[in-house]
């Protein structure tokens, strides 16, 4: 209902009714629209035009929607995802996930660089990915800048991992298009393997998980990412060593 562009639509007097709107959103539900203006200090046509902005005819309209709007908002509640992420454990342990993991240590393993980008949570994933990755003896670094500058040619031997849980996230795509032209292999992980990124990567491992969001964030799991590149990260130290 409030969404960036209808919010900074808003003047300064429509913005102080909104404020207003949202600290005292119990009772405004049950308000006329003249109580509201004496209580906000607006005038009625101030609200009349607020509500045009949130595209609702009139201050019995808004209230409605409103009304919506916090029951939704209150109605989000998160699951258990604990037999979600069991059913991701005993996949993980199948024949053809083992597979795609043995072909990306492979490629991994040819490599003398890796690089790994994420954007938001998949920011932070990359950066533990690339610092557990070091660990085993790998050349890794994160990037979960998209302007970041990638000062290295075409013939040097790097591979990129690129965290994603839709796949659909432009600053990371574009990053991985700037990354592809200079000739960097690219490993997505992702939550399915129909995303954007995951059919321009070479390599994808898909985790499919049930996504799930808050009214502003997408708080999906990041365990089976986090698995998978643990697991990699185990299997290529045993190579090293082995």
């Amino acid at each position: 209902m409030f969404s960036y562009n209808k919010i900074q639509n808003l003047n300064e007097l429509e913005l102080s009714l909104y404020n207003y709107i949202m600290k005292n959103s119990e009772k405004v539900i049950y308000m006329r629209i003249r109580e509201l203006a004496n209580e906000a200090h607006v005038s009625t046509t101030t609200i009349l035009r607020f509500c045009k902005k949130l595209d609702c005819e009139g201050f019995s309209e808004f209230k409605v929607k409103f009304k919506m709007y916090l029951e939704q908002a209150e109605g989000k509640n998160l699951a258990d995802n604990t037999s979600m992420i069991i059913d991701f454990l005993k996949k993980a342990q199948g024949v053809e996930y083992k597979e795609k993991i043995d072909l990306v240590c492979r490629e991994l393993d040819k490599a003398s660089t890796i690089i790994i980008v994420g954007i938001g949570f998949s920011g932070i994933l990359s950066k533990y990915a690339a610092r557990y990755l070091s660990a085993t003896g790998k050349n890794a670094l994160y990037i979960d800048d998209p302007f970041y500058p990638l000062n290295f040619k075409y013939s040097d031997n790097y591979i990129t991992i690129a965290f994603s849980v839709s796949g659909e996230t432009p600053t990371v795509i574009d990053h991985i298009n700037r990354l592809k032209r200079k000739g960097s292999k690219i490993i997505s992980i992702t939550n399915n393997e129909d995303s954007t990124l995951s059919k321009i990567s070479d390599i994808n491992i898909g985790y499919y998980v049930q996504q799930e969001k808050t009214e502003d964030y997408d708080i999906t799991t990041q365990i089976p990412a986090l698995y998978i590149i643990e697991t990699i990260g185990r299997k290529l130290y045993k190579t090293k060593k082995g």
